[in-house]
């Protein structure tokens, strides 16, 4: 199961926003905005094109790590592999242990193990962001929908693990919790 857990990791911890924005010329991700290498940040430098592939590449790496683990060894390994890819680009070896805040991967991991709860991530997600334009808020709001809706479908053993990674998306999202809070976390659209 430790091969699972680091093949999941090497997956995860390819930080595609990085390369996609110094692909495109737009330098260094981590000097723009917040300087996160995930989706929403990508958007922040107004390309919108890149914004969705970064979304796209960093969800899919969730997703082909737990396939693989899957087919391979089996289901449990297909949750270890999820936790390894969430953990991978979080804390990718390539950048010094700085990563992104998973949410992308987190989706991606589920779109692996639960594809039907990928709806009510994505109703939670858009419903929050339409009323509020806060990514962070939208993103922690569905972080918490999904182990009770996956508790709801019956699928106990993959509501553990994201239990799990809600807890984390909770805690790499501790700055953006202080600045809703204070009335100054960013809006989607904002460049700053």
């Amino acid at each position: 199961m430790l091969g699972a857990l680091l093949f999941g990791y090497l997956c995860g911890s390819i930080p595609f926003g990085l390369i996609l924005t110094r692909k495109a010329g737009l330098g260094d991700l981590r000097t723009i905005g917040s300087g996160n290498i995930g989706a929403t940040n990508v958007l922040r430098t107004g390309n919108k094109k890149l914004a969705g592939l970064t979304l796209l590449a960093d969800a899919l790496k969730g997703t082909v790590a737990i396939v693989v683990a899957r087919q391979v060894i089996g289901m449990e390994a297909a949750l270890i592999a999820g936790l390894g890819a969430f953990l991978g680009h979080l804390y990718p070896v390539w950048l010094k242990f700085k990563g992104g805040k998973g949410v992308a991967t987190y989706l991606g991991v589920l779109l692996g193990l639960a594809p039907v709860i990928v709806l009510v991530f994505a109703a939670v997600w858009l419903s929050m962001a339409k009323l509020f334009r806060y990514s962070s808020l939208a993103a922690l709001t569905a972080a918490v929908a999904v182990p009770i809706a996956l508790y709801l479908y019956g699928r106990p053993e993959v509501a553990s693990l994201f239990v799990i990674l809600s807890v984390i998306t909770f805690l790499k999202h501790h700055q953006n919790i202080r600045r809703l809070l204070a009335g100054t976390e960013s809006r989607i659209g904002d460049k700053g």
